[in-house]
């Protein structure tokens, strides 16, 4: 009986942390147990959906120098709210950067983020006709399942895997890369970041988009 309940228990344990290990995605599993980018820069505000201080984050991260209240000219706010995600998507491609489209799984985020490129993420609070908000996926631990944003007011929010993929996919799953031309995202989509390179020539930006093309073909 006793050898019985050992094996019992050992089965329960086993089969424990199988359950554990397959609440994680394999993609996910293969990836550094924690990261945190703690160089990426920080803007406190909760105006414009927390638009301008993502993008502000975002570009300074590329050595722009810039702030939320430098954007809001440029992003036509206050009065083109809804117009947001296109035209921050539009700014970064007049500051020559490359704007490059994630894949809509939470795994496609965090390979960026360990391979050390904060993400910009439109999420939804889950209040009753909350509008969606912006923010720069910063961090992840991958044994307590949640990650880390700047968003808001505060520099390092966490939220459970689950709890930000269903927030996220609530706001359309809409990630984005904001890359300097020299600089090729982990894992690398070539037809999308030749997309994105064009992209960046219809914005005026022929050097940094043939510096885009350039990079890829020396990848």
């Amino acid at each position: 009986m006793v050898a019985g309940r050992r094996l019992w228990l050992v089965g329960a344990l086993l089969l424990g942390l199988g359950g554990c290990a397959s609440g994680v995605a394999p993609d996910v599993q293969r990836l550094p147990e924690r990261v945190e980018l703690n160089a990426v820069p920080f803007f406190r505000g909760e105006a414009y959906q927390g638009g301008t201080m993502a993008l502000a984050t975002m570009l300074s991260q590329q050595s722009v120098s810039v702030t939320p209240g430098l954007l809001e000219k440029p992003l036509k706010l206050p009065g083109a709210e809804e117009g947001l995600e296109r035209n921050m998507q539009v700014l970064a491609r007049e500051y020559g950067m490359v704007v490059y489209p994630l894949d809509p799984e939470l795994s496609a985020l965090l390979a960026q983020v360990a391979a050390g490129y904060p993400v910009m993420v439109r999420f939804s609070e889950g209040r009753v006709w909350s509008t969606p908000r912006y923010a720069v996926l910063v961090g992840y631990n991958r044994t307590k399942q949640t990650v880390l944003l700047r968003s808001g007011m505060s520099p390092r929010t966490p939220m459970k895997f689950s709890a930000f993929a269903s927030a996220w996919k609530d706001a359309g799953s809409w990630a984005v890369l904001i890359q300097a031309p020299t600089q090729l995202p982990a894992q690398v989509d070539r037809q999308r970041w030749l997309k994105a390179a064009s992209d960046l020539a219809q914005a005026g930006q022929e050097q940094a988009a043939a510096q885009a093309t350039k990079t890829l073909a020396g990848h």
